[in-house]
């Protein structure tokens, strides 16, 4: 267990850190194509991966969790997985290729026929490197992961910028979205050197992929629930509203995405080992959920507090109207850390029934919210998203923790440390807002974010008495390095 305790921390410090560079990276792409490109090719693409992004769900059927989350698993059974990963994916790529004209006739844009079918080649490659991801992660070998994605979003991030300076337009999304997968499969296999064998019907996987198919109901009906939005406003305001509100949820996405990969995948694996242990798994989760909120709220007060000064630094001038829409969704960036921990405790702890029961309440409050602002157009689809996101999280959380080892009040206890830190901060930044309104959007922001995140460390390690977590936590991390290159020279010596 103490072994198990020493990956989780390593894995999430390896995963935190380089989830830092992956965020810094995509940013930085980001600000350059933003700057290459307009509004109408970010536009035209999201309306292609609004489709391909829900296909995107079943390339693995769940398969990969249920290859973390089973407590012991044979070489036979991830083989035959591999095999139903290929065939999933191959499915995928011809159908959507197939579904290429229908594309073009509900847009009414001809220039996405092949775009789509250049997209749908993802399928078949992302397929190819589900199970040696799986398996990475099933061995905690969190460290081998993020390099991994990070050479692969570097590699595909320059070859999309080059087609972008070429003058090829939104095609150097397309390059970009396709050599990502590419590149991250073929740094799965060479991190792995696993070597699929052949498939065999006596693996005894039937209830593996009962569970994987469970996990991707529940990812599509989330995913439906949280991209649909997008699907409705390129349908009915076209290219260019899409493209604007798209950059503005991508802004909000990006460190959501990041921290969720970061932790996410550390906590599920964590968590699943100790299916059978309530205690350690219930102080897992909570030192777990406490570091997630933590990261969290900062991020959530910088996009409500500066979303002018972020859409000019990162996007430029010509995205202005995106501000608003950004300030409009910033409260779903403290809401997805809120409620996206508990998937992982519940799906970990093999309750994917109560987990879908949960998706299929929550999936009809959020479209129904930005269904309602749809008449108004980006601004009010972001105003009925985080407006039916902040109405349903306390009951989502009090019904997601019965029948586990968290309670409600462990869960508000967690996130109050952390709110009233941020409340505190934001109160500091306004003032200093208010006092620099005529200093230009680079500095502004610089010198906005470092007071605002001055003064919420402060809060949260001194007057909230979080300073020995951290420095426990910190401590453990020390004590685990020292060891190992205490090891190494002991090796070396012999």
């Amino acid at each position: 267990m103490k072994d198990l305790r020493e990956k989780a921390i390593r894995g999430g410090v390896a995963r935190v850190s380089a989830q830092a560079i992956f965020f810094a990276l995509r940013i930085g792409a980001l600000m350059i194509l933003a700057r290459l490109l307009g509004p109408k090719d970010f536009g035209l693409v999201g309306m292609v991966t609004a489709f391909t992004s829900v296909l995107n769900l079943f390339r693995d059927f769940g398969l990969s969790s249920a290859t973390v989350q089973r407590e012991d698993i044979t070489r036979e059974q991830i083989s035959t997985l591999f095999w139903i990963n290929i065939l999933v994916g191959a499915i995928l790529t011809f159908g959507l290729s197939l579904m290429a004209p229908i594309v073009v006739r509900f847009y009414h844009e001809p220039r996405l026929f092949w775009v789509t079918i250049a997209l749908a080649s993802g399928f078949l490659i992302n397929a190819a490197g589900v199970q040696h991801s799986a398996l990475l992660q099933r061995q905690m070998r969190f460290t081998a992961l993020a390099v991994i994605q990070i050479v692969a979003l570097v590699v595909s991030t320059a070859l999309g910028i080059g087609v972008a300076l070429l003058g090829y337009g939104y095609w150097a999304l397309v390059v970009l979205s396709v050599a990502l997968p590419l590149v991250s499969t073929v740094g799965f296999w060479l991190a792995t050197r696993w070597i699929p064998g052949m498939p065999s019907r006596r693996a005894g996987i039937p209830s593996m992929i009962r569970f994987g198919g469970v996990v991707t109901l529940i990812s599509a009906i989330v995913y439906v629930a949280y991209n649909l939005d997008k699907v409705l406003l390129g349908r009915f305001w076209g290219a260019v509203a899409l493209g604007i509100y798209g950059r503005s949820f991508q802004i909000i996405n990006i460190p959501t995405d990041n921290l969720n990969s970061a932790v996410g995948e550390v906590a599920f694996a964590a968590l699943s080992r100790l299916q059978g242990d309530l205690i350690r798994l219930r102080s897992y989760f909570l030192k777990g959920y406490s570091l997630v909120l933590a990261m969290t709220v900062p991020m959530t007060c910088t996009i409500a507090i500066f979303p002018h000064d972020l859409v000019m630094v990162v996007l430029g001038a010509k995205w202005v109207a995106a501000a608003e829409i950004l300030r409009l969704l910033a409260p779903t960036v403290l809401v997805f850390a809120v409620l996206n921990p508990l998937g992982w405790l519940l799906l970990a702890t093999g309750k994917i029934r109560e987990s879908l029961k949960r998706a299929l309440v929550l999936a009809p409050v959020v479209i129904i919210g930005y269904s309602l602002g749809l008449r108004y157009g980006p601004t009010g689809v972001a105003m009925g998203f985080s407006t039916a996101m902040m109405l349903w999280v306390l009951p989502h959380i009090a019904w997601c923790v019965r029948g586990t080892p968290i309670s409600f009040g462990d869960v508000m206890k967690v996130l109050a440390k952390p709110l009233f830190s941020g409340v505190i901060a934001v109160a500091m930044a306004k003032g200093f807002q208010f006092l620099c309104p005529q200093w230009l959007p680079f500095p502004r922001l610089v010198f906005g974010v470092a007071l605002l995140l001055s003064v919420y460390t402060g809060m949260l390690l001194y007057v909230m008495g979080q300073k020995g977590f951290y420095v426990g936590l910190f401590r453990q991390l020390g004590r685990r390095s020292s060891l190992e290159t205490e090891s190494l020279a002991a090796a070396n010596e012999a």
